[in-house]
């Protein structure tokens, strides 16, 4: 057993430099000794929110993800700005995305989407005491809004019927968090 698992960086070869991601691939050097490649996309910080309105319902978004070909219902989420704190982020995609605005905003921690290649750390939050406002998606973001009772929505995870990951880790660690 090696009671070091640092693989430590040799070289690095930038492939793709984008607007949300860039993509590298490193040569390391492994604990015993041996080299390995390793293959790296580099993705900014992102929130998700799970929003609860007075009725318990959890406010998401249905969005085509053209990755897969076709629409996912998920809560609000998105990048954050260069330099800008999660719950500013957060806050400011919850309104830009659902229009709401909530008296009560709690941190459920950071979770790593794909830590074996994704380079991205995601905020997660829940929302409560919402108050709704006009929403402002991005120019490039067509958004349908619904509303789905919590319990809904954590069987539809268990289920498999939501297959968006932020979604699911949130809302279920929302259920445990509230015991709902």
């Amino acid at each position: 057993m090696y009671e070091n698992l640092k693989e430590t960086l040799i070289s690095r070869k930038d492939i793709y430099t984008g607007k949300i991601f860039n993509v590298h691939v490193d040569q390391v050097r492994l604990p015993d000794g041996k080299t390995a490649v390793r293959e790296v996309a580099d993705h900014c910080p992102c929130v998700a929110i799970v929003a609860l309105d007075d009725e318990n319902n959890v406010l998401t978004v249905t969005q085509y993800r053209y990755v897969f070909d076709r629409a996912l219902l998920e809560i609000p989420a998105g990048k954050l700005e260069p330099g800008e704190n999660p719950v500013a982020g957060a806050l400011r995609e919850l309104r830009e995305e659902t229009g709401a605005v909530p008296d009560e905003f709690l941190p459920m921690g950071k979770l790593l989407p794909s830590p074996g290649c994704l380079g991205e750390e995601l905020y997660l939050f829940l929302a409560r005491g919402l108050h709704m406002e006009s929403t402002q998606p991005d120019e490039d973001e067509f958004l349908v809004q619904e509303r789905i009772p919590f319990d809904e929505i954590v069987h539809r995870c268990v289920r498999g019927e939501i297959e968006d990951g932020k979604t699911i880790a949130a809302v279920l660690k929302a259920k445990l968090l509230l015991n709902l």
